[in-house]
């Protein structure tokens, strides 16, 4: 996801400047190359050592001869994006004001003047996140294109976003915004069928998969619904489902304003006439079970012209039996493209694909992380929208 990128990552004095290491651990485990810069107050609450080391390059903890805010963020500078996090109340204003007293200001100050991407991760108290000084400055630093990872408001506090989050911006600011302008909606994980007030049908799908083409998306400028039965995320509108029944509605009715559609949720193929009252446990029971209608087909059949991925999960092991399931789908629902892959892939951090386009054209193979994978998918996309138009 951040493959190649140049992170300059500046620390300002919150407590929250303690989860640096895991957030400099965290954006090199996704491909970034990270420098950091500490104001005087961040060096008091964490050692310029463990940042050092979490970093493996020399932190900047005072601006000299060298001129390390334009040789980091000038215009010929080495960062793609400067990352703020932890950025203090004290940080947000003074780089709002244009005020330079510390390294970090000084960097962002340049960064700024030099058209070099902005993120912002903010960390305070909660009364001085509500501060009218605070609240305009951020306004102010938003309508210059600063990006912001909000902070999670619990506990009288605006803590810093999570190390996921933040990395999630860095990479919307500095991915090609392919999808911008776009509406995606992308279906993740599995579905539950209710047989009692206690027990469901369902499968294995994590919905790992699925909330990874969302957020590549997202990272690539489109705007995301995200349609599952899963956790809040902040880079998509999350419509929660339970049911196949459920997320189809829920699919029909947000691809009125879409552009896509992703299904990459596990739907389950049947239901059952659920009872009110829990079935007692130890003796015999059939359940009579009923198919569920194809989303994919009721969406076809809503909106003709939605190009609509596919996903095609098999257990065969075979790639051409994947193939040839993947383009009878295709071809009977007029799919952009379809997502083939084994079933043994579900729950892990690793899969393997391959995406089946229009016909005549050989199957291409994508394996690595569900990120990696992810990003080949949106990318696919995007190359469908701008040849459609």
């Amino acid at each position: 996801m951040l493959d190649g990128v140049n992170v300059a990552l500046g620390v300002s004095g919150s407590i929250a400047a303690v989860k640096i290491v895991e957030l400099a651990h965290e954006l090199r485990r996704y491909g970034a190359s990270v420098r950091a810069v500490m104001s005087p107050s961040a060096t008091n609450i964490i050692h310029p050592w463990a940042v050092d080391f979490a970093t493996d390059e020399p932190v900047v903890t005072e601006i000299t001869g060298s001129v390390e805010h334009v040789e980091l963020c000038g215009r010929e500078g080495w960062a793609d994006v400067l990352l703020l996090a932890p950025a203090t109340a004290n940080t947000a204003g003074k780089i709002a004001s244009a005020v330079d007293d510390t390294p970090v200001t000084t960097c962002a100050t340049t960064a700024l003047g030099a058209d070099v991407p902005v993120v912002m991760a903010p960390a305070m108290h909660e009364p001085m996140y509500d501060h009218p000084g605070v609240l305009d400055a951020l306004d102010r630093l938003e309508s210059w294109g600063v990006r912001f990872a909000d902070p999670r408001v619990e506990e009288g506090k605006a803590k810093i976003a999570a190390e996921d989050d933040i990395v999630t911006e860095v990479a919307r600011a500095t991915t090609p915004q392919s999808l911008s302008g776009s509406h995606v909606v992308v279906t993740a994980g599995a579905t539950k069928e209710r047989i009692d007030p206690i027990r469901i049908l369902t499968n294995r799908a994590s919905g790992k998969t699925g909330r990874a083409v969302a957020r590549a998306c997202y990272a690539r400028g489109a705007r995301v619904t995200l349609v599952q039965d899963g956790p809040e995320v902040p880079y998509a509108d999350v419509v929660t489902v339970e049911t196949a029944d459920e997320m189809m509605a829920a699919c029909r009715r947000t691809a009125a304003t879409a552009d896509a559609l992703i299904s990459a949720a596990a739907i389950s193929d049947f239901t059952a006439d659920a009872v009110d009252e829990k079935i007692r446990s130890g003796s015999p029971l059939s359940v009579e079970l009923e198919p569920t209608p194809k989303l994919i087909d009721s969406v076809r059949e809503a909106y003709p012209d939605l190009p609509i991925v596919g996903f095609k999960a098999e257990t065969s092991g075979d790639d051409a039996a994947m193939v040839a399931e993947a383009e009878r789908i295709r071809d009977r629902v007029g799919l952009a493209f379809v997502v083939a892959n084994d079933a043994s892939v579900m729950g892990g951090d690793e899969t393997r694909v391959l995406l089946v386009g229009e016909d005549g054209t050989d199957p291409e193979e994508v394996a690595g992380s569900k990120d990696a994978v992810a990003g080949r998918i949106a990318d696919r996309l995007a190359t469908t929208l701008d040849a459609s138009g």
